[in-house]
């Protein structure tokens, strides 16, 4: 008896202390106080009400809309003090419920005003990757012909990079290409200007190889390689690439793969089966171009060496809609412009910004990286010539993946820094479950056991805990993407299974009544050892029964009415006769 005292005692303690947990779910702010009065109640009666609540507790009741005054629903300025002081107050007499009136909020869409024309953002669901991770603390060198300081990067931090094409510090862009580059993965976002960018609150080092032509030579794209894996460089991004093959780039891609740098670099825009230097390197993550349609780009290179595919556009004719559209610098002049460029230069970057996403989130390794995107990308069939590598970019599903990948300290870190807590995929919510009313079933099971003096054993503890509860912290535990259904039937009792199966909160008079009981004393009544856990599931059904009838009085087709109440309290005392008779058969056949 000791024992189950003590089970009994540390479950009562460990619901309390969940019940108490604010739960790891996002914990609701609200302003205002919903008000649900019953349907019976008259409107003369509710006016009454409303103006008696408002008296006293000096708040004004009002209808939420025009469209509430059928439901009788009003809303009250109010906060969690003043919540509990009127939940506290007899309310539930003429009331359905009284809760929060929670404030919810759009998922994070940026306020760029031309956020709305980056189709390539929406097609590779950027909206849902921000919601994990925007780059901080990672750094993306563009090699390429320099950065401007265009009006949408001014939020953008830029680190110290380097000019090699005039041997200077100030890498600055005569192009226009590295600046629209640099857009595409981190253009200065959610400032009420311009267009957006991947993975906006990176860091941008600027390292110029290509000159005003647009091109440049392999040894110093090669020390540029080298120079971003030296100065803390986390992804490293090449719209670049051309025929032959050098050692010099090789040896420099593998030290700075080596030194931790995720390489991306593009495909070619050639249209054909040969993917360019240094996309075809080891290491280095190949990326060919879609257009806006999500097939292959008509320039785009394919085959072997493709590793990726992501948003490139094509321009076709005047229609600059197809493009890719970014912050950069008219070539003639430099003054700052937004223009729509089409390429796997283009492409790239994306496939590059989503690496600094998931490097901020907290994986590390290159290899790691290189597998997160292509495990995570939308696979093609029938791809035969190889246009999309492993499939099309996904930055949501890279994140979530991420989040999954990611071990030690700086995953930890990068799972409290975006919000994932315990991963995407796992929550925990206490609020689920009404643990006043729990807790109160099982200690009327157990004190209806103790009276009755049952014998405590397993068999008996598990009838009082199935009977009158049931698992019900189960009901707490969400997957993502998965039914809730078996979590809440498991985590109901026997006369709340009815309920549990439709979906509904309210009992069930199919299962919440005495034939439930009944059954389970004529099947195992006689059985030696089945008896207890009979007579400890009756107890625990006139346990639940009679705190529903007391506190909850929730009944399917009944409603919450007196009719409801009726109907569980006489249940919960034909159980209680029920158990009484059979406890009295079973002793004496003990």
């Amino acid at each position: 008896m000791k024992k189950w005292l003590l089970l009994l005692l540390f479950f009562a303690g460990f619901s309390w202390a969940i019940a108490n947990f604010q739960g790891l779910s996002a914990q609701g702010q609200y302003d205002s106080i919903i008000f649900d009065f019953k349907e019976s109640l008259s409107s003369a009666e509710i006016e009454r009400k409303v103006e008696s609540l408002s008296t006293q507790f000096q708040t004004d009741l009002t209808y939420n809309s025009q469209f509430s005054l059928s439901d009788h629903v009003f809303i009250a300025k109010g906060d969690e003090q003043l919540l509990k002081a009127i939940q506290n107050s007899g309310i539930k007499e003429f009331t359905e419920f009284v809760e929060p009136n929670y404030t919810y909020q759009a998922l994070f869409s940026p306020n760029d005003p031309d956020f709305d024309k980056q189709w390539n953002l929406k097609s590779i669901n950027m909206e849902a990757a921000w919601q994990a991770s925007r780059g901080r603390g990672t750094t993306v060198a563009v090699i390429d012909t320099g950065i401007a300081p265009v009006a949408d990067l001014k939020r953008t931090r830029l680190v110290p990079g380097y000019d090699f094409v005039n041997d200077r510090a100030n890498a600055t862009d005569d192009h226009g290409h590295g600046t629209h580059v640099a857009g595409t993965i981190a253009q200065s976002t959610n400032n009420n200007f311009g267009v957006a960018g991947i993975a906006y609150e990176a860091q941008l080092m600027p390292l110029k190889v290509l000159g005003r032509s647009g091109s440049g030579t392999v040894s110093d794209i090669a020390e540029s390689i080298r120079f971003a894996a030296d100065n803390g460089a986390d992804v490293i991004n090449m719209s670049l690439g051309g025929g032959g093959e050098s050692q010099l780039m090789r040896e420099a891609i593998e030290y700075a793969h080596q030194k931790g740098v995720v390489i991306v670099a593009a495909a070619g825009n050639a249209a054909r089966s040969a993917v360019e230097f240094p996309a075809r390197y080891p290491h280095v993550i190949g990326v060919s171009a879609l257009d806006s349609e999500g097939q292959k780009a008509p320039y785009s290179n394919y085959g072997a060496g493709v590793d990726i595919s992501a948003p490139g556009g094509s321009l076709r004719g005047n229609d600059r809609l197809g493009g890719i559209l970014q912050n950069t610098i008219n070539p003639r002049d430099g003054s700052s412009i937004f223009a729509a460029f089409q390429g796997t230069s283009m492409a790239s970057p994306h496939v590059a910004g989503v690496a600094a996403l998931i490097r901020s989130i907290g994986v590390q390794s290159p290899d790691q990286v290189e597998q997160v995107l292509k495990q995570s990308a939308v696979a093609v069939k029938d791809d035969a010539a190889n246009y999309f590598g492993t499939g099309k970019l996904d930055a949501s599903r890279a994140v979530r993946l991420a989040a999954q990948k990611s071990f030690g300290f700086n995953g930890f870190m990068g799972w409290l820094r975006n919000g994932f807590f315990l991963g995407p995929r796992f929550w925990f919510d206490a609020r689920a479950v009404q643990w006043g009313h729990k807790l109160l079933m099982l200690a009327t099971a157990a004190i209806i056991a103790w009276l009755f003096r049952l014998p405590w054993n397993w068999s008996m503890g598990w009838g009082l805990i199935l009977g009158s509860t049931g698992l019900f912290i189960l009901r707490c535990f969400h997957l993502v993407d998965l039914p809730h259904w078996p979590l809440r039937v498991l985590g109901s009792s026997l006369p709340e299974l009815g309920g549990a199966i439709s979906g509904a909160n309210a009992l069930n008079p199919l299962t919440a009544n005495v034939l439930i009981a009944l059954g389970l004393i004529v099947l195992l009544l006689s059985h030696p050892q089945l008896k207890w856990f009979a007579l400890g599931g009756s107890a625990g059904i006139t346990a639940c029964l009679a705190v529903s009838a007391l506190v909850a009085p929730q009944v399917v087709w009944f409603g919450s009415t007196a009719v409801a109440q009726g109907f569980l309290g006489i249940n919960a005392l034909l159980c209680l006769a029920l158990f009484y008779l059979a406890s009295k058969s079973a002793s004496r056949s003990a």
